[in-house]
């Protein structure tokens, strides 16, 4: 069964960094890509990034050259590197392979 779990998220101020995990079970890196959404509070669900099993990755617009996602094929976990967070980069991430979701991790930005 595939499993994906989140963490890393919490408070942090503006102009400051977080690193997010996501620890994969049930599918392996090696085969399969992972995607990085957020969800605001009242908004829609958004996508931020992902990865693909061979190392591509892309962004949304709204946080290239600020977030970096990467994976470690050896502990099957994805990393999602934010920095220079905003405000608006408040909301709950979750990662999401095969339409399998994570619980999701809070991140919120404030002074």
């Amino acid at each position: 069964q595939v499993q994906l779990v989140e963490s890393g998220g919490g408070l942090v101020q503006p102009g400051g960094s977080l690193r997010l995990s996501c620890a994969a079970s049930g599918i392996s890196l090696s085969t399969h890509a992972i995607d990085w959404y957020r969800q605001a509070p009242g908004k829609q669900r958004e996508f931020v990034a992902f990865i693909t099993s061979s190392g591509t990755t892309d962004y949304a617009d709204f946080v290239k050259g600020r977030f970096t996602i990467s994976g470690d094929k050896d502990k099957n976990t994805v990393y999602l590197q934010m920095n220079r967070l905003k405000p608006d980069d408040t909301g709950v991430y979750y990662c999401m392979t095969l339409n399998y979701w994570g619980q999701g991790t809070q991140v919120t930005v404030a002074s």
